[in-house]
């Protein structure tokens, strides 16, 4: 088995060769491969994930390699992405694309097949090398998918150890993988993201997420809690973008309730159960990992209370706000707290208290058709993304109905301690150099109207 120095000698000749020889036509086809190989073997790879983390959906997981492949390639296709990439006659600058070297991508065990294979596409479209440090309980179904990788690259002609792994992953190799990159991409725990920035390499990593979820008044209730559920209830909810809280207007939250009901929601607001419920999911006030990306029917289990069958989510009484109830925090699992407001006002102070607890950064959503209302939550609310009128479980990280960035890595700003505030893309992979044309026509202001 290779060491991290060794996959590092390799990555750097093959990096160097693809940086030499491929045209930006090779770099697309190799781009294509990649998605395309995740997108073809969706249903294979999706049982192979959640056999081996023992966690989400075979069937959510299905749709996220088809989704997140198709979105991703959509997004890159037909960009160039080297050399000469723009040219402004006005300002005299012409930009110059160029590659970082070679990518560490730290993935996680929550997502073992479309974080890697979204990072191995944002690295080869900027003429990258990529070596993937996967979470060691997902490893040997990262090792299959970066075999597959290999393959598709083998048959462009383009050198395999573009893409590469660590198969028996460690502590120690992971951290290695980091401080031997030319730049790091650090998908996973706060402790792992913490790591990479404390590498020494440049670092683009993301934070929690804790997705605060404003209903406003004036909507339409039942489609609202539709979009809201699927989106929670989506992989067994251990996507970051996943909505957590349900901030509704309190002289309609009777209705709002029923529509979460009608639509296979299930509340609970006898105290003791609410209580059983943060204890099993909260254990000594830190996420349990025997809940996180399982069932309704497993965590009632857990916790002793009864559920009917076919709930597609819980939604707890929250407590109160903030520090004040520990469900307040990200809950990993298809479980949700619902909180009243008075005014619009009070709506986004109760999200903002809940994110200054966890998820600061992240992602915001919120259901209404008042613009002045979406616009003061994009004003005043500290996150990186606000979801409108969607599921933001499935469309925060990008999707074909929305101008975000196709992605699986979620920057969330200085709040989140990040270097980024949007969807990580193979921008954020490439050195721009800018060339300064010199324009004798240009007329230059004199010091009285600059300061005029």
């Amino acid at each position: 088995m290779a060491n991290v120095a060794e996959i590092f000698e390799k990555a750097r000749i093959a990096q160097a060769e693809y940086e030499k020889n491929a045209s930006q036509e090779q770099v697309d086809a190799a781009v294509k491969a990649i998605g395309k190989v995740v997108y073809d073997r969706a249903e294979e790879l999706a049982k192979m994930a959640v056999d081996e983390s023992g966690m989400g959906v075979y069937e959510d997981k299905v749709g996220k390699c088809k989704g997140k492949s198709k979105c991703i390639w959509n997004s890159l296709k037909g960009k160039k992405s080297y050399g000469i990439i723009d040219e402004n006659k006005e300002t005299g600058i012409i930009k110059v694309a160029k590659p970082k070297g070679v990518v560490g991508a730290v993935t996680p065990v929550t997502n073992p097949v479309v974080t890697p294979m979204c990072n191995a596409m944002f690295a080869l479209k900027g003429k990258n090398a990529i070596v993937i440090a996967p979470h060691p309980r997902t490893s040997n179904l990262n090792k299959y998918v970066v075999d597959l990788f290999r393959a598709e690259l083998k048959k462009l002609g383009l050198p395999e150890d573009l893409v590469q792994t660590i198969e028996n992953p460690s502590l120690d190799m992971t951290q290695e993988v980091m401080k031997t990159a030319d730049v790091v991409v650090a998908t996973g725990g706060a402790g792992m993201v913490k790591s990479a920035y404390s590498s020494g390499k440049p670092a683009l990593g993301v934070g929690p997420g804790n997705v605060q979820v404003i209903i406003d008044r004036g909507i339409d209730y039942d489609e609202a809690a539709q979009m809201i559920i699927a989106g929670r209830k989506f992989d067994n909810g251990i996507i970051c973008s996943g909505e957590q809280s349900i901030i509704a207007p309190k002289d309609e939250f009777d209705t709002v309730i029923k529509a979460f009901e009608k639509n296979g929601a299930y509340y609970i607001e006898d105290p003791a159960d609410v209580e059983k419920f943060a204890q099993t999911i909260f254990p000594g006030g830190v996420i349990s990992k025997d809940v996180v990306g399982q069932s309704v029917q497993k965590i009632a289990g857990l916790a002793g209370v009864s559920v009917p069958e076919g709930t597609k989510v819980v939604v707890l009484k929250a407590r109160g706000v903030g520090r004040a109830d520990l469900l307040c925090k990200e809950k990993m699992c298809p479980f949700m707290i619902a909180i009243p407001y008075d005014t619009f006002e009070d709506a986004m102070d109760i999200a903002y208290e809940n994110l200054d607890y966890e998820g600061k950064g992240h992602t915001c959503a919120i259901h209404s058709n008042d613009k002045k209302h979406i616009e003061m939550v994009g004003e005043h609310m500290p996150v990186s993304r606000i979801v409108v009128n969607q599921p933001s479980s499935t469309t925060a990280g990008g999707a074909l109905t929305n101008g975000f960035s196709p992605t699986t890595t979620l920057g969330c700003g200085s709040w989140g301690n990040n270097s980024i505030s949007e969807n990580l893309n193979y921008t954020h992979l490439i050195n721009v150099s800018q060339i300064g044309l010199y324009n004798k026509d240009k007329k230059v202001p004199t010091d009285e109207e600059i300061w005029a």
